[in-house]
């Protein structure tokens, strides 16, 4: 469902999903929906089995990476690293389709960010085979074309320490532009005040210092300087957990929406199975290492296949219902 949870105190007389979801009608409007029974879970939706049905059929007319005949934007295969003698990625195999959001998941030390940083050329120490929309990546990021450095952005995990204290938000966003693209300090200055107002910041910001904002500000920030230069495969390493829950939600729902609007390929890195669901269409499940699991969403979050997934699936943490 697009947009946020109205507060406590604003909610409206029925259903406080209405006023945004695309099912509801006027009897969704005039009082709460009653419980009713779905697939073995209680839910309160008088569409329920509609919205079910309509969800299905979207799933089933995603017929794979290959469905439109282009290459995958971004393909591992055979892939290990290591740091000096010690291996910590083994042998991993993964694709993310264009426009597709891919999760990688696992707990921490599973080698989620080393796979991460030898997609953008951070970490050299690898074999294998990366390729970015059908061409081959060499390891070391100083051998990569241009062309492959604009359009792979990372946006990194801690917004507190990516940003450079001593520089504008300006100056940061713009950064890439001048590096990259070599364009002009007007240019520059107007595409970063766009690439902010496309994360929901002001102009007003340009001229402000990273330590005068807030996390969810800083990572908005940091998304904004992956996207000023127009990339096609957005890489984003864990950037919700320095956040508190609620800014958690918000950097999620723009990440969907900038995806969608700028038909971006993304890899969403996390350990947190919660943010699954809402921002991916595919999940790849990482242990020690190695690739454990891998399937759409829906079918790895409801029926692991391998008893990691179902371990990680566990320790989520759930509402139960009263007396039970």
């Amino acid at each position: 469902i697009p947009g946020h949870a109205v507060s406590p105190g604003r909610r409206p007389p029925g259903c406080s999903f209405a006023p945004r979801c695309t099912f509801a009608i006027d009897e969704c409007r005039a009082a709460p929906p009653a419980p009713v029974l779905v697939d073995d879970r209680q839910v309160r939706c008088v569409r329920a089995l509609e919205v079910r049905s309509a969800a299905v059929a979207a799933r089933a007319a995603v017929t794979g990476p290959a469905a439109d005949g282009r290459p995958p934007a971004l393909s591992l295969r055979a892939v290990s690293a290591s740091y000096g003698h010690e291996r910590v990625v083994t042998d991993v195999d993964l694709e993310v389709p264009p426009n597709w959001c891919v999760a990688l998941v696992g707990e921490s030390g599973s080698g989620k960010t080393t796979l991460a940083r030898c997609v953008v050329g951070l970490h050299a120490n690898w074999t294998g085979e990366i390729t970015f929309s059908g061409t081959p990546l060499p390891a070391k990021l100083r051998d990569r074309p241009e062309e492959a450095l604009r359009r792979i952005q990372y946006v990194f995990q801690n917004p507190y320490t990516s940003l450079n204290p001593r520089k504008t938000v300006g100056q940061i966003v713009a950064q890439p532009l001048e590096q990259m693209l070599g364009l002009p300090y007007r240019e520059r200055t107007e595409r970063a005040a766009r690439a902010l107002e496309d994360v929901s910041l002001s102009r007003d910001f340009l001229s402000r210092y990273p330590d005068q904002l807030s996390g969810g500000e800083r990572q908005r920030v940091a998304i904004a300087r992956a996207l000023v230069v127009e990339p096609s495969l957005l890489i984003c390493d864990e950037v919700t957990s320095a956040l508190d829950v609620s800014v958690q939600a918000v950097i999620v729902e723009e990440l969907r929406r900038l995806q969608r609007e700028r038909h971006l390929a993304m890899l969403f890195i996390t350990h947190n199975l919660a943010l699954v669901r809402s921002v991916a269409q595919h999940a790849v499940v990482l242990r020690d290492g190695t690739v454990v699991e891998s399937g759409p969403v829906e079918q790895v979050l409801e029926r692991p296949a391998d008893p990691y997934t179902a371990k990680l699936m566990a320790d989520v943490p759930r509402l139960e219902a009263a007396g039970a």
